[in-house]
């Protein structure tokens, strides 16, 4: 009787030993999540920008000769010769504007040197 209990018992054991194993797996790294730098509260990775300097945000540039180049700038759209703040947008490059602030010239790049982002361990 005892061993026809155990061999009954024996697929319930082995299911709830099946069950247990996702228990013990080892959490995944989500590949579609972004960099620590993104989520990080504002400031703590990387250098900030000096205050009232425009923020290039995106750019729009026609593949067509002579199409539309178009950049967001703190969230507003412009194009060459609109103002930004107190400056004229005077070019619209693949990966950076210049803007025309009396007679000097200021660059403001979409990207920021690689030098000025943090390295943050997970």
């Amino acid at each position: 009787m005892a061993q026809a209990l155990m061999r009954a018992a024996a697929p319930l054991a082995a299911l709830c030993a099946a069950l247990a194993l996702p228990a013990r797996a080892q959490p995944m790294n989500d590949p579609t999540r972004p960099p620590p730098l993104f989520y990080l509260p504002a400031g703590a990775g990387a250098a900030a920008a000096p205050a009232g300097t425009p923020q290039l945000q995106s750019l729009l540039i026609s593949l067509r000769p002579g199409g539309r180049r178009v950049a967001v700038i703190d969230g507003k759209t412009v194009r060459q010769g609109d103002r930004v703040g107190g400056a004229v947008l005077a070019r619209i490059e693949s990966t950076h504007v210049v803007l025309r602030r009396g007679g000097k010239l200021e660059t403001i790049k979409l990207y920021r040197p690689a030098a000025t982002i943090a390295t943050v361990q997970p």
